[in-house]
């Protein structure tokens, strides 16, 4: 079977046409990040909250090319919504263990010592998916919301970010191999990536707009060297983790996830990715000036959420810790058959 290379341009026009309409209604200031029932009901009309699940269990069966071209056009339009989360992650989990799927909002923990920290979305979700360690041996539950103690709490981004605690002893659950516990945690490190990308992007043309509109001392700010080099960097930053992220994107469809250098791809994505949001975060609020630390300036749509994801499903340090191990692994005479493979 031939591995698909590209998505349908009208579904991804569709993705884009429902973002950039929501984003509209939400008006000049964004309030802070909710799961919204209108747009989740849109999206399940149009078979989207369940992109990528099988069709037996009540997905629209698509892939992972269809889910990031999802997940970036949210992320481009400033739209917080948690699509990843509910069917890449929670779902997916769900069906890897044959578990029964409904109609309920997800999102997915997993536990250390009965507490979870920073889980996406955990007080605004009908139902978590509990991932636990006993005995040596991963297990996974569909729990109800309501039957947990969850802390609010948020990201930079204004996104849910809660406490999740379990009552000791109350979780009964279907075992899963540790390989799948591993692969949550990688698939949640690519959506990381690729929302950042998106965020970077956009952040690239913001600046562009602004620099040709913007005047100063008689001429644009674009005619200033100081600037182009500014948005240089930011252009070429974003082009980097860009295309760090497409060759481990690439690498799991092809795949199916199994890739024997997949963790090294993803850990090369998340690093390019950390690293450019320093930089494109920086040099944008410089181009823009004290307009772009304004609450009505969209900039902050997007270089908050590229400061917050960069962090999550491991932090910068932690993959350029994963790429260093990697290498020293690989030797001198290894090296660079890892980078080229």
């Amino acid at each position: 079977m031939t591995t698909p290379t590209s998505v349908d341009s009208d579904l991804v026009e569709m993705m884009d046409a429902v973002f950039a309409g929501h984003r509209d209604q939400l008006g000049a200031e964004r309030p802070n990040a909710t799961w919204d029932p209108a747009l989740w009901n849109q999206l399940g009309e149009l078979g989207l909250v369940r992109l990528t699940g099988s069709e037996q269990s009540g997905g629209s069966g698509a892939g992972w090319l269809e889910a990031a071209e999802l997940v970036r056009a949210a992320a481009q339009h400033g739209v917080q919504i948690p699509l990843a989360e509910h069917d890449l992650l929670s779902c997916w989990l769900l069906e890897s263990a044959g578990l029964p799927i409904d109609d309920a909002r997800r999102t997915v923990c997993v536990l250390e010592n009965d507490v979870a920290h920073n889980v996406p979305w955990a007080s605004e979700a009908d139902k978590i998916v509990v991932v636990w360690k006993d005995a040596g041996a991963h297990f996974i539950a569909d729990v109800d919301a309501a039957t947990l103690t969850i802390t609010a709490g948020m990201n930079v981004a204004g996104e849910p970010r809660d406490t999740v605690t379990v009552t000791p002893g109350t979780l009964n659950g279907t075992a899963v191999a540790d390989s799948v516990v591993d692969l949550l945690f990688l698939r949640g490190a690519l959506v990381r990536s690729l929302q950042v990308c998106a965020v970077l992007d956009q952040i690239l043309a913001l600046s562009v707009e602004h620099a040709g509109d913007r005047t100063q001392f008689g001429r644009p700010l674009a005619k200033f060297q100081a600037v182009q080099n500014l948005v240089a960097d930011i252009a070429s930053e974003a082009a980097l983790a860009r295309a760090a992220t497409e060759a481990a994107l690439t690498e799991a469809v092809r795949t199916d996830w199994a890739g024997t250098n997949l963790e090294f791809l993803v850990a090369v994505a998340r690093s390019c990715a950390g690293h450019a949001a320093s930089v494109v975060v920086r040099n944008a609020h410089q181009v823009h000036g004290a307009i772009g630390t304004t609450r009505e300036h969209r900039l902050h749509e997007f270089t908050q959420p590229a400061l917050a994801w960069r962090s999550e499903f491991g932090s910068v340090h932690y993959w350029d810790e994963r790429l260093t191990a990697a290498a020293i692994a690989a030797g001198r005479d290894g090296l660079w058959s890892l980078i080229t493979a």
